[in-house]
């Protein structure tokens, strides 16, 4: 070819291929210009979504905006490269509240909705059966309600239905047979009827299957041959009835299963885990199920989870011999296993097999016989280890300390003897110890001083002899010791009192100590309960004592204790319940019994004298025991005690007294006259009252005090502002150690003056730990000439309650369940001291987050009496007080107040209700999600029971990490217990606001129902 031909050629081709990319660049811009057309749709769906939501924390929907032209760059949006529609909806976990807009059925080419774990809420729309692309609906974790559209059932392709933790209720709609390429269908956690349906068997390519909890009722249809992809089934909490059907223990490719929490009968098969291949969880719990345990179950090598709890199972635990174990967890507890047979623990030493055997529950059984000394040989990765309840005998294997992962064993109520092995020291990880109701006798090991992980230790009801190890005092992690009845002598050991974080109970009652009680005892500022009842103790009552501020129960009877009754007692102003009967107490009953808020006083057979007070708990006589002090007299008549007598004799004064009293007391008065008719007064309180009963001098302040205090009440010391005045933090001294908190009365504002003056009417008698301790007040002008009023409170460095709900500055301000029940503790113990044990009722009238206070060991304080009412007659106690229009906060004011009803002491308790539900719920009475049909207290009544973990704040799910019955994976869960609280204290908040007064709880009884539950989430169960 020559020159010429071939540069022709390359110029040409060189034309054709510029002509091909200016055609390409021309078709290209023509189609993004149409696609720009044909995404208008998408743009106004998602913008119509926009609009529908009420709280978007994260700010996620922040570049959903007309300025942002490109949706397919909008947060949670995906588009199709091809064709720029909107393929996938991912808004999944970001905190969003508000309802589900019907535009999203017009976002015709998703794929993809995936919106789970947020706040939606109302009724899903039906237009999402227009997406006949759908392959993924994801809609758990939200709070929609109303019934499953059927119109769903319209997509076609749909693959993965997951509306599983809402509150939905009605049918599973028929049409859900038709999905035919459903591989996931997930629905647990809602309230649903009709049974398990049989159409199931239509949905062949089904690979998940759960309806956990949802309430169905029925039978477990005979099906499950049909589905042959089956891997996961969980059916459990539906009060299914009537055996489990032969299909489903045929169905070879099921890999977990869970039916527990049913009313099943029948059997489990001989041949389940050969029929069964794949099965690597079986979880039957709480149901009817009889007969025994096949061996093959036990013996299976691919069995992971075998939880046959709460049934009544029987017989032998019989394991055959194979090569390999994957159990993790393994409960069998609450059945009848044991058959008496000699080798009946032998299972225990096959066991050891199990290298990975982390959960061993074998409780409430009727097992007995020794444990052999293989039990050491278990897993080292055993965390729980439960005997309890049983009739082993003989002693504990050495071998005991070679399980050193666990965290939890329980050894009680068997028939133990013997000495406890040192080697249990060696479980250096062991953080709850149950050896209660055995025969265990001889010393406490001194090795048990080195679990320092320990929290909670029981040895009650045993033999133990000898004194107590003060090696104890090394575990610094107890909150509960209890070494009760036992046969322990000797001094009690001062490291124990030096254990602050002793928190729940130290009970060392009915044993034979001796020696006076340590004035370390002090230390002991956060414990709840002491008890040494029953033993030789003597001396003196340490005046430390005085300072254990949490103390609810003191038992210190049948002792040897003498003196009188020290006057820092008077500082126990938790204290319900007091015993220090059959001791030597000798003097007077002290006035300070009478103001602290007893239920219970047991003050008989020791030697007091003297007058009976009649205030207080002495108003019942049932709550008082005063036997064998044959010098007491007076009295509530219902004591039956004779009057007290004076005698003239001794009393009679000689002249010269009774004059120079006279002289001195004309002096006094003249005194007097003259120094208020001279004293330039500047300030005047009319209406304050002229009576007080407090023995402390208030500190003098004066405007100007005040007003350096603050800075000049600069923005920078503003702490936050009520309805008839603003909060300035302050410092009353100089190096900056007298912080205090300064209420300024807005007295421009109607009813300010009169918010003042209740507030110290409520405040100038009462003395409680839970309320906000004034300091001073102040009542005067200012600068310019104007009245001020002002009212000085101590200090709460944590701030208020709705803070740490709403505004949390960090996820370390997250309050978790404890303690958010020890401040429910906290303003039920000031309600019920201002409505019963402060002389006076008082109503708060005002009780919402922003008025509770905490201090820095988040101690809460109710304040702001602005509102408050004094009732001044038994009349008004039961009935109704009158009342100048309605009291209280929009949302938190009883529903009675606002159709002209009086106050009363119910009405506190319906916003102490709504209070312990916005707590539980982290929601506020006045969210937008509430409106004429659903209040707080409605939306927690309907999901009272199994529905309780789907409204509480998810904050309260993350208490505790064990490993999953259901997944065999470490992560957060709640168990019973935890489930349990959450589900009584939803109940207490429900009880509490009625709306009939007449129903609702009272103090006491919140108060023993809340201890309860706190006693349960540290670890009794309830």
């Amino acid at each position: 070819m020559s020159a010429k031909c071939f540069l022709f050629s390359r110029s040409f081709l060189f034309a054709v291929l510029m002509h091909f990319v200016a055609f390409s660049t021309l078709t290209h811009t023509a189609a993004a210009q149409i696609n720009t057309a044909t995404n208008i749709g998408d743009r106004l769906a998602l913008l119509a979504i926009k609009s529908m939501i009420k709280d978007d924390p994260r700010g996620v929907m922040t570049s959903w905006n007309d300025s942002n032209t490109n949706l397919c760059q909008w947060h949670g949006v995906t588009c199709s490269p091809r064709h720029q529609r909107v393929i996938l909806l991912d808004l999944m976990s970001r905190g969003i509240s508000g309802r589900l807009s019907p535009s999203i059925g017009n976002l015709t080419f998703l794929r993809w909705i995936r919106i789970q774990n947020n706040s939606f809420y109302g009724e899903i729309p039906p237009e999402i059966g227009r997406l006949f692309r759908l392959q993924e609906l994801r809609l758990d974790n939200n709070s929609f309600t109303g019934h499953i559209p059927a119109a769903i059932t319209n997509c076609s392709n749909l693959q993965v239905f997951h509306l599983g933790k809402n509150m939905l209720v009605g049918r599973i709609p028929d049409k859900v047979a038709s999905l035919s390429m459903l591989r996931i269908l997930i629905l647990h956690h809602n309230i649903l009827q009709g049974g398990i349906p049989t159409y199931i068997a239509n949905l062949t390519s089904l690979e998940m299957l759960s309806f956990g909890n949802c309430q169905l009722g029925g039978r477990l249809p005979d099906v499950f041959h049909r589905l042959t992809n089956l891997s996961r089934l969980a059916v459990h909490g539906n009060y299914l009835v009537g055996t489990i059907p032969p299909s489903l223990y045929n169905r070879s490719s099921l890999e977990q299963v869970f039916l527990d929490n049913n009313q099943l009968t029948g059997t489990l098969p001989a041949n389940l885990t050969s029929t069964m291949p794949r099965l690597g969880t079986l979880s039957v719990s709480d149901n009817r199920l009889t007969g025994p345990l096949p061996p093959s179950i036990l013996s299976s090598p691919q069995l992971h989870l075998l939880d046959v709890a709460q049934n009544n199972l029987s017989g032998k635990l019989v394991i055959t011999p194979r090569n390999s174990c994957n159990f993790v967890i393994l409960s069998l507890t609450s059945n009848s296993f044991g058959s008496g047979e000699d080798d009946e623990m032998k299972f225990i030493h096959d066991l050891s097999i199990c290298k990975e055997l982390g959960y061993l529950d074998l409780a409430y059984n009727n097992l007995k016989g020794f444990i052999p000394e293989s039990l050491g040989n278990l897993s080292t990765a055993l965390y729980h280890l439960n005997l309890a309840t049983n009739r082993f005998s003989g002693g504990l294997p050495s071998s005991i300390g070679n399980l050193s992962g666990l965290t939890i064993l329980d050894l009680s109520s068997n028939q133990f003897t013997g000495t406890l092995p040192v080697t249990i020291g060696n479980l250096k990880n062991l953080e709850r110890l149950n050896l209660t109701n055995n025969s265990f006798s001889g010393n406490i090991p001194s090795s048990l001083g080195n679990l320092s992980l320990m929290v909670d230790m029981y040895l009650t009801s045993n033999e133990f002899n000898a004194s107590i190890p003060s090696s104890l005092g090394n575990c610094k992690r107890l909150i509960r010791l209890n070494l009760d009845r036992n046969s322990l002598t000797g001094d009690i050991p001062r490291q124990l009192f030096e254990l602050s974080s002793l928190s729940i109970s130290l009970n060392l009652g009915n044993n034979q100590l001796s020696g006076q009680l340590p004035v370390e005892v002090g230390n002991l500022k956060n414990l709840n309960e002491i008890v040494l009842a029953n033993n030789r103790l003597a001396g003196e009552i340490p005046s430390s004592l005085g300072s254990c501020s949490s103390l609810q129960n003191l038992n210190i009877s049948n002792n040897f204790f003498t003196g009188s009754f020290p006057a820092s007692l008077g500082s126990l102003r938790a204290l319900e319940s007091l015993d220090v009967s059959s001791n030597n107490f000798t003097g007077g009953i002290p006035s300070y019994l009478e103001v602290i808020p007893l239920k219970s006083l047991n003050i008989s057979y020791n030697d007091l004298e003297g007058e009976v007070p009649r205030k207080g708990v002495f108003t019942n006589a049932s709550s008082v025991s005063i036997l064998g002090n044959s010098r007491l007299c007076g009295g509530v008549p219902e004591l039956q005690l004779p009057k007290c007598s004076s005698n003239k004799k001794k009393n009679k004064l000689s002249l010269a007294v009774i004059l120079v009293i006279s002289l001195g007391s004309v002096l006094l008065c003249v005194g007097m006259v003259l120094f208020f008719a001279c004293y330039p007064w500047k300030m005047e309180v009319e209406d304050e009252p002229q009576e007080t009963t407090s023995r402390e001098t208030l500190m003098q302040v004066s405007y100007e005090i005040l007003y350096k205090a603050t800075d000049g009440f600069s923005n920078k010391n503003f702490i936050g502002e009520g309805s008839f005045s603003s909060v300035y933090k302050g410092c009353l001294d100089t190096d900056g150690v007298n912080i205090v908190a300064i209420k300024v009365l807005n007295l421009h504002r109607r009813g300010g003056s009169k918010s003042f003056i209740s507030e110290c009417e409520a405040l100038r008698n009462t003395r409680h730990r839970n309320l906000t301790k004034v300091i001073t007040c102040c009542s005067g002008i200012d600068f310019q000439g104007n009245e001020f009023k002002a009212i000085v409170y101590e200090f709460m460095p944590n701030g208020s309650l709705d803070q740490w709900l709403h505004n949390p500055q960090n996820e370390l301000q997250q309050l978790s369940l404890i303690q958010r029940v020890c401040i429910m503790l906290d303003v039920a113990y000031a309600l019920d001291y201002l409505h019963h044990h402060a002389g006076k009722t008082t109503v708060h009238c005002d009780l919402k987050p922003s008025n509770i206070l905490l201090d820095e060991d988040l101690v809460a304080h109710v304040g702001d009496f602005g509102l408050s009412k004094i009732l001044q007659s038994e009349y008004q106690n039961r009935h109704y007080s009158s009342s100048a229009g309605v009291r209280g906060t929009i949302g938190y004011a009883a529903p009675e107040y606002g159709v002209g009803s009086k106050v009363s002491r119910s009405g506190d308790m319906y916003s102490y209700g709504i209070l312990l539900l916005e707590m539980m719920t982290c929601k506020k009475p006045t969210d937008v999600m509430f409106g004429e049909e659903l209040s707080l207290h409605i939306y927690a009544e309907k999901a009272m029971g199994d529905g309780a973990l789907e409204i509480v704040d998810p904050v309260l799910l993350k208490d505790d990490k064990k490993i999953d019955l259901r997944t065999n994976k470490e992560e957060t869960i709640v168990y019973v217990n935890h489930d349990t609280c959450l589900r009584l204290l939803l109940e207490i908040g429900v009880s509490c606001s009625m709306e009939s007064p007449q129903c609702r709880m009272d103090t006491a009884s919140v108060i023993k129902e809340l201890q309860l539950i706190k006693d349960a989430i540290l670890g009794t169960s309830l």
